[in-house]
């Protein structure tokens, strides 16, 4: 995945409330795909990860039981 570029007709200097309702607009007019990269590109970039190759889960943190009826 390239590295996204920041859009800057969606926002612009002002407070939280008159650009509130751009940036809802916009992100709502991207497809679900669009909104779960830009997800992974901000848990990445948050947590120290390349994008393209994220940290396996500790599945042994985990156990899976059967539920008794």
């Amino acid at each position: 995945m390239d590295s996204p570029r920041l859009d800057k007709s969606v926002y612009w200097a002002g407070t939280h409330e008159e650009n509130e309702g751009r940036i809802k607009a916009y992100w709502q007019n991207k497809t679900i795909r669009e909104r779960l990269e830009a997800a992974a590109y901000l848990n990445a970039q948050a947590w120290g990860y390349d994008v393209n190759n994220p940290p396996k889960m500790d599945k042994t943190v985990f156990s899976c039981r059967k539920q008794e009826k």
